[in-house]
């Protein structure tokens, strides 16, 4: 026991990070789109001299 944690629950762990290694990646491209188009939208407004 590491941690006060039998040693199955360690591979539940480490299988869970794998699997949600995909998810973040999609949602920080996903977020890098969003913020590229807000930064794109906001370009050519009045007052805005970026």
């Amino acid at each position: 026991m590491f941690l006060g944690m039998d040693w199955y629950w360690w591979i539940f762990i480490v299988a869970l990070l794998f699997i949600s290694i995909p998810f973040k990646i999609k949602f920080i491209k996903w977020w890098e789109k969003r913020q590229q188009r807000k930064k794109n939208s906001q370009k050519d407004k009045w007052g805005d001299d970026i």
